[in-house]
């Protein structure tokens, strides 16, 4: 193995951000691993369409320790050694979705049981799932030397611009890329030691199929507006971001929390 051919963990990459990061990493070079939560169909198109070979799918429910711990040994297995891990998944409660993943909680308009609820799904998964992942794959990490051309290891969180501007509708959901960004920079200082870099990209609206019923209504236009450049980012512009901060010359930037979403938001 070289640092052509990295074993990579991509988690929610049956759609969206994360099926565009595991085909960029894949066009890199790189064995990914796919995984998915309910999905099934879409993440075995994702892999068929991934160039070279030595991908897998891996099927998980991140809110259950118990399958993130199987997950990542999952990974191990399918990749003999996972040197990236993209921490990508989330829940999303968009208020003008109807699906079964979706609703909003807003404080002034939810009853007490449908506020717990939103919060307890959305910490388990945006938040637990990926700290309970990265404890099980930086444990192999450590333990397992990498390829004389590797670092021992890169792992990416998927944060949000809604940890620092606000999400009034869906505060679950901005609260828990809040906490994403600050576990990455603990994790950050924690796992340098080892060798391990610990970065966090913070991305605006991105235009993805679930964001397509937002972006195709009347108001389209003014999310298109809040970005100077009169659009919203495409999946494949985060998932080259994502690769380039997982590159093995990387390191330094590890702690960062990079904002990501075309001048949207600045702080």
């Amino acid at each position: 193995m070289s640092s052509r051919g990295r074993g990579v963990l991509v988690t929610g990459s049956s759609r969206g951000v994360g099926a565009a990061t595991a085909r960029a990493f894949a066009q890199r070079g790189d064995r990914v691993v796919v995984h998915y939560r309910s999905g099934e169909g879409p993440a075995k198109e994702v892999l068929g369409s991934m160039p070279g070979t030595g991908h897998s799918l891996a099927q998980a429910d991140l809110s259950d320790p118990a399958a993130v711990e199987r997950l990542a040994h999952e990974a191990v297995e399918a990749l003999g050694r996972v040197d990236v891990l993209v921490n990508n998944a989330a829940l999303f409660l968009d208020p003008a979705g109807d699906g079964s993943r979706r609703g909003d909680h807003r404080i002034t308009d939810v009853d007490y049981d449908a506020w717990v609820r939103a919060w307890q799904t959305t910490l388990a998964t945006n938040l637990m799932g990926p700290a309970n992942l990265t404890w099980c794959v930086a444990q192999h990490m450590i333990a397992m030397p990498p390829a004389d051309d590797l670092p021992v290891g890169r792992i990416v969180n998927v944060g949000s611009r809604g940890a620092y501007r606000g999400e009034p509708d869906v505060p679950a959901y901005g609260a828990s890329k809040a906490g994403l960004h600050a576990f990455g920079q603990s994790m950050a200082l924690a796992l340098a030691p080892e060798g391990i870099s610990v970065v966090t990209i913070a991305p605006g609206f991105i235009a993805t199929d679930m964001a397509a019923q937002l972006l195709d209504r009347p108001g389209g236009d003014a999310i298109r507006a809040q970005s100077p450049f009169n659009r919203v980012a495409s999946p494949e512009e985060v998932a080259r971001a994502i690769v380039s901060l997982a590159e093995p010359g990387a390191e330094w930037v590890s702690g960062a929390v990079v904002d990501f979403n075309g001048a949207s938001y600045l702080r």
